[in-house]
């Protein structure tokens, strides 16, 4: 079964940019040794938690020993321990499945004022007509635009905040005194985070204009988009000008991941007409199985139907692996927000003798797409908090009291077993100690332990050692092999 999920990870990856081969700077001496430095350093952490104990069962046998019901206790503590940690880890499994199905998102309104002001305009300098034109060249009349735009705060937040407030009044005094954790605040989203590009076209030929320009741009950067010149509310420019002028504000959204307009086919198909690939690859999914377009023989070939044949050139079968290339012509950018301004340099907008505000600006609404509020909140569940660094130094803990415990059982074994029969005790501990440096030093007996020489390897005949099955099938085995070397 495919999901969103799938497909969003998938058509999520870019091919990196073409880097010419170039031949790498030659290793230096210290470069080596911190290298090796490094490798070894990792080498002895790897030591050390190899050596690290990880078993936290209490072994058995030890409730005998302790008094009290202690070992019980910690064994219920442990089934209870296993119990959550299962749930936990399922619940985060749920939680990070969800994040990955989830596609929702959220549109608020940004809200955006555009005015301007104007400077050493011909009704500024004094004893001329405002109507007058001047017709000099040295005109020092200038303007300058001012765009600003700021996101607008949904009712449920405001009434959030409202009972937050009547809660803060309701407290009482003792409480409120308390020291209390301070709320994080979200960080706000400004004007420049929605959009990759801002261009204002001029509706004047450039032979019109005095400084030669038809167009501002502004364009996100790739590299630092957190810079001040990529994280801000307000954008301003200042311009020549002694008359008023109609300007076109393009705003070009950014969107990740980035969505595209539809041709009418696809959103037809779709019924929507802007979708990013992984929206779009599962609703064509959606739609070959609701029909059930797919071939019997291989279900990776799809049966195009009339409207899927006009999405891909009149084939009557496409690859389902092929469809994201065939898709490529169906899509185009989005189109811009259009925001239509009109400069105006008169003295009725910039000082209104009528006792309105000056610069009055002009404002729109445009929604602009936010990501979904609970996805933040389902990271910080799963991802790893502080307090799991303490459970673990518990557990390491956990484990090395448990080892002692073990080594502690271990010397009440030996010596409850020396008490009860020293004699024979000491005989079974010298021989097994015997046989242990045996071992070590290469002298062990053959036969586990047996002496070859005794008189059962001399013994012939079919009831000897050397009469029976497995000694005949060695034996036939060893000379199949040819002469011992």
């Amino acid at each position: 079964m495919i999901r969103l999920a799938d497909l969003d990870s998938t058509l999520r990856r870019k091919p990196g940019p073409i880097i010419a081969s170039q031949h790498p700077p030659p290793i230096t001496q210290q470069q080596i040794q911190a290298q090796q430095q490094a490798e070894a350093h990792k080498r002895e952490l790897a030591k050390r938690q190899s050596r690290k104990p990880t078993d936290k069962n209490i072994p058995d046998g030890i409730e005998e020993l302790v008094v009290g019901d202690g070992v019980a206790r910690y064994r219920s503590l442990r089934d209870v321990e296993r119990k959550l940690d299962a749930v936990m880890m399922r619940k985060k499994l749920d939680i990070s499945d969800e994040m990955r199905a989830r596609n929702m998102t959220r549109y608020k309104t940004l809200r955006i004022w555009i005015s301007n002001t104007a400077e050493n305009q011909p009704w500024q300098q004094g004893g001329m007509d405002p109507d007058a034109f001047d017709f000099g060249s040295e005109s020092q009349a200038t303007y300058r635009v001012k765009i600003e735009g700021r996101l607008l705060e949904d009712e449920d937040e405001l009434e959030a905040e409202e009972r937050k407030g009547l809660e803060a009044m309701d407290q009482d005094p003792e409480d409120a005194k308390k020291p209390q954790k301070k709320p994080v605040v979200p960080q706000r989203r400004k004007l420049a985070h929605f959009f990759k590009q801002i261009t204002i076209d001029f509706d004047r030929s450039r032979s019109l204009q005095p400084d030669g320009y038809t167009q501002i741009e502004w364009r996100k950067p790739e590299q630092n988009a957190t810079s001040d010149s990529a994280n801000f509310d307000t954008l301003e420019f200042e311009r020549k000008s002694d008359e008023n002028i109609n300007v076109t504000i393009n705003l070009y959204r950014d969107e990740t991941p980035e969505r595209f307009q539809l041709s009418k086919p696809l959103s037809e198909l779709l019924d929507t007409n802007e979708e990013d690939r992984a929206g779009i690859m599962m609703g064509i999914w959606t739609y070959i199985k609701a029909n059930n377009l797919q071939q019997d023989e291989d279900s990776r070939k799809i049966r195009c139907d009339s409207r899927l044949k006009a999405l891909f050139d009149n084939r009557d079968f496409i690859p389902f692996p092929h469809i994201p290339q065939a898709i490529i012509p169906h899509l185009s950018p989005l189109p811009p927000y259009q925001l239509q301004y009109t400069i105006r340099v008169d003295q009725a907008y910039v000082a209104p003798d009528d006792g309105t505000t000056p610069s009055q600006p002009t404002v729109y609404d445009v929604l602009v797409p936010l990501e979904d509020p609970l996805r933040a909140v389902m990271a910080n569940v799963s991802s790893a908090t502080p307090a799991l660094a303490q459970i673990a130094s518990l557990d390491e803990s956990l484990a090395l009291a448990v080892q002692a415990l073990q080594h502690s059982k271990a010397k009440h074994a030996f010596f409850t077993a020396m008490s009860a029969d020293p004699v024979n005790f000491v005989k079974r501990w010298i021989s097994s100690q015997q046989r242990d440096l045996d071992v070590i030093l290469g002298e062990a007996n053959r036969g586990g332990g047996e002496d070859v020489a005794s008189e059962e390897w001399r013994r012939g005949g079919k009831e000897g050692v050397w009469g029976g099955a497995k000694a005949q099938e060695g034996v036939g085995l060893w000379l199949a092999k040819g002469k011992a070397h």
